[in-house]
């Protein structure tokens, strides 16, 4: 009997538990690298068979939100970090990593209502709500990049109560939210008065400008714009042929 009530309600069954343990992977609850409970442990939990698991196990895989390793079991994917051309790295430990001191800034953040130019920066369409935050980063006291992001709350419910005075906005998104897609787009642009205060350079100074955006599953995570001093940055590709 119960076979049989498993196998009628299989389809809404089996989406049911994908979306549970998406929720709770895109809400932040299982961060990249946790282990996503066993097999036999989500047939207890749900009263299913094994096979209706493993089939939401499987479009999770597919959507690269997890990945399955033989015998260790289903783990949270963690975010490839690497693009065509430029790493998403983590502003702290880029800076750390170039033997300086990170220090940290947030200017503003903002939760509210996405505008019509909130939507058409994030590539969606329907009304929802967003978190924009502008923050600078230094090293050795010294500013390093200014940054303006936007966050869509539909794709990453948890923004809206993430503490953004206390680590940077990219930090908490690379440790929290697995990513599937990335662009950079590069540019170079001219320091209006507010860049310059913020970047302590003059006005009319060359600035870097690295406007990046990421998605999961074709779903907008963040679109954020990233401004470097000009005489101080420089970008650095290497390939090899085929």
């Amino acid at each position: 009997m119960s076979l049989a009530t498993d196998s009628a309600d299989k389809p809404t069954l089996y989406k049911r538990i994908r979306a549970d343990i998406e929720k709770r992977i895109l809400t932040g609850e299982w961060p990249p690298g946790h282990r996503i409970p066993f097999e036999h442990e989500l047939v207890a939990r749900y009263g299913c068979s094994r096979m209706t698991v493993n089939k939401a196990l499987s479009e999770l895989a597919q959507a690269d939100l997890i990945e399955r390793r033989r015998r260790a079991g289903s783990f949270v994917r963690r975010p490839q970090h690497q693009s065509a051309v430029l790493k998403i790295a983590d502003m702290r430990a880029e800076i750390t990593a170039l033997g300086r001191n990170y220090g940290y800034e947030l200017i503003s953040r903002k939760l509210r209502a996405a505008t019509a130019a909130d939507r058409e920066r994030l590539g969606v369409k329907k009304a929802g709500k967003v978190v924009a935050i502008s923050c600078r980063h230094s090293a050795d006291n010294v500013p390093f990049a200014v940054e303006d992001r936007l966050i869509d709350l539909s794709s990453v419910p948890s923004a809206a109560t993430a503490d953004f005075s206390r680590e940077p906005p990219g930090s908490w998104l690379l440790h929290h939210v697995p990513w599937t897609e990335a662009e950079h787009t590069i540019s170079a642009i001219v320091a209006d008065d507010r860049t310059a205060e913020a970047l302590d350079i003059a006005v009319g100074a060359p600035c870097l400008v690295i406007d990046r955006y990421t998605w999961r599953s074709a779903r907008t995570i963040t679109a954020v714009r990233l401004l470097y001093p000009g005489d101080s940055h420089r970008l650095v590709a290497r390939f090899k042929g085929g």
